[in-house]
């Protein structure tokens, strides 16, 4: 196994710099519908990204590391649908080819709109470790370069820097809520956020289907789970059994992890579309979720503090199941 590439604080400030031309610096905007009894709750919305969720920021800082001649053998890389997007869109902006290899979970808009960018798309297996065998065979004959979703220094640092855009809109940030899958997320935006104020305080979220992470803790070790559908896709997938980042840094700095059925997670939704006017696929929704489920709310409370930031990851999902979700008149009943 090659060394890990070291990861801190001055990684992220490098890319920063090196995704200002690709990825935006994202509005933080007051969920008013949120705000009551005393709270100032804030969404991040990594929905207004080029490509509709925050995986462009991971992917915009890995495609910058690359020489001229790795950029010519192409990228590749497993994926559940919004890191396959940022990558083909990153790469394409530097002349680069990229192939996406997905399990047959992906939803087919999150496939489409990738073959719509220009990338090469395979299609294998029902887990994303299923698509990862594809990646290590493209690598081995072709000489493709990896570009992994999360456990890769330069993703976890690209994903980091919405813990610096966070401190400085939000400097009174007591805590933040993430959706957490593999870990990329969570990981870069704890490391920015504790290594500046160890007191904020980083609460991950995860579907109870196929919740990997959390099993992986559970464990003290990363482990193997079946994957499963849930609406929040964008969460699914394991982390690796090599894993050389993420469970780590999760370990590290998760504070509290909450799972959610189904249902809750179509309630997020709904009441982020009909309260704040925001569209979010289910991982996108998953903080919004937590906090309006009282019960999960009166767990956190001594980690909360009153200003808390949501990460609104992503909106790709397809309109059409996004309507039956949260049209109040005829959505379909979610269940677990």
């Amino acid at each position: 196994m090659k060394s890990a590439k070291p990861l801190n604080l001055q990684s992220v400030y490098q890319a920063q710099h090196a995704i200002r031309d690709t990825a935006l610096k994202t509005p933080l905007i007051r969920a008013e519908s949120l705000s009551t009894n005393g709270y100032d709750v804030q969404l991040k919305l990594e929905t207004l990204q080029p490509i509709g969720a925050f995986k462009l920021r991971g992917a915009a800082n890995a495609i910058a590391q690359l020489s001229p001649a790795e950029l010519a053998r192409g990228v590749v890389c497993a994926s559940t649908g919004n890191h396959g997007r940022a990558l083909t869109y990153a790469a394409k902006k530097m002349g680069s080819q990229a192939t996406i290899c997905m399990s047959t979970l992906v939803p087919r808009n999150k496939v489409e709109a990738i073959r719509a960018l220009g990338a090469q798309v395979e299609i294998f297996g029902n887990s994303q470790d299923d698509a990862q065998t594809v990646v290590d065979q493209l690598v081995a004959e072709k000489g493709l370069i990896e570009i992994p979703p999360f456990d890769h220094a330069d993703i976890i640092a690209g994903q980091g820097t919405i813990g610096l855009e966070l401190l400085a809109d939000f400097a009174q940030i007591d805590s933040v809520i993430v959706g957490l899958s593999g870990g990329g997320l969570l990981g870069g935006i704890a490391m920015v956020l504790k290594t500046i104020n160890p007191n904020i305080r980083v609460i991950g979220v995860s579907p109870k289907r196929g919740a990997c992470m959390a099993a992986c803790l559970a464990a003290n070790r990363p482990v193997e789970i079946t994957e499963e559908p849930t609406l929040a896709d964008s969460l699914g997938g394991g982390i690796g059994l090599n894993n050389q980042y993420t469970f780590d840094l999760t370990k590290q700095y998760l504070d509290d992890l909450i799972l959610l059925s189904e249902a809750q997670i179509a309630r997020g939704m709904q009441h982020l579309f009909l309260h704040e006017g925001i569209v979010a696929e289910g991982g996108g929704a998953v903080g919004v979720a937590a906090l309006i489920d009282q019960d999960i709310k009166q767990r956190l409370a001594p980690l909360l503090g009153k200003h808390i930031a949501l990460i609104i990851s992503g909106k790709n999902i397809d309109m059409a199941q996004f309507y039956d979700i949260v049209n109040p008149k005829t959505a379909t009943p979610v269940t677990d």
